[in-house]
């Protein structure tokens, strides 16, 4: 498959590039000599986009088939600037980076609905949507560069708002840059700059 001018496989066990995935290639803010870190990469298209400016890019994912699945697409795409690391959001991350870029699962899912399994964390929220956003929000500022940036994709059903009064509250300048309407919500890229 193909997307821009990446070519990419999709595994089983792992969320395929979507309109969110590509809100975000769409819409990169990867500088010359950035030091890029990805939470959630999947299918490891969107760091081998920012590959394609960024100095070096770290790619993690707490999905073990993610991980086996953005290195072949890394490798099929001839990168070696990029990493690839399993890590639950923040907790094998020790470095600084300049930009941080976050997919993130963001469809609420109510309890019954959920399973604990490694593909549904790719999408599923919580109850709210921000099961795995709040936690990202809270940590993220330590893992920036001064001047650093973070784009995030959620939802308008995760509430966009708490996210962008977070931020805004919390030593960023936050603001939706993108977004798309897909059937019953509004897909929304949020980028934010540590101030």
């Amino acid at each position: 498959m193909k997307y821009d001018d990446i070519e990419y496989i999709e595994c089983s066990e792992v969320y395929p590039p979507a309109e969110d995935t590509f809100l975000l290639i769409d819409n990169l803010d990867v500088e010359k000599n950035d030091k890029v870190l990805e939470i959630g990469t999947g299918t490891g298209i969107i760091s081998i986009k920012a590959s394609l400016t960024a100095k070096s890019v770290l790619a993690v994912d707490i999905n073990p088939y993610a991980i086996e699945c953005a290195k072949k697409n890394i490798e099929l795409n001839g990168r070696d600037n990029i990493e690839v690391r399993k890590s639950d959001l923040f907790e094998d991350i020790d470095e600084k980076y300049d930009i941080i870029l976050f997919n993130t699962p963001y469809l609420p899912v109510v309890e019954e609905e959920s399973m604990d399994d490694d593909y549904s964390k790719a999408w599923d929220g919580g109850v709210d949507g921000r099961n795995i956003i709040n936690p990202f929000l809270e940590q993220v500022a330590k893992y920036l560069e001064d001047n650093g940036r973070i784009q995030i994709v959620q939802s308008s059903l995760s509430d966009n708002e708490k996210t962008l009064e977070y931020l805004n509250k919390n030593g960023f300048k936050a603001e939706i840059t993108a977004n798309e309407h897909q059937f019953f919500e509004d897909i929304t890229l949020i980028s934010a700059k540590k101030e």
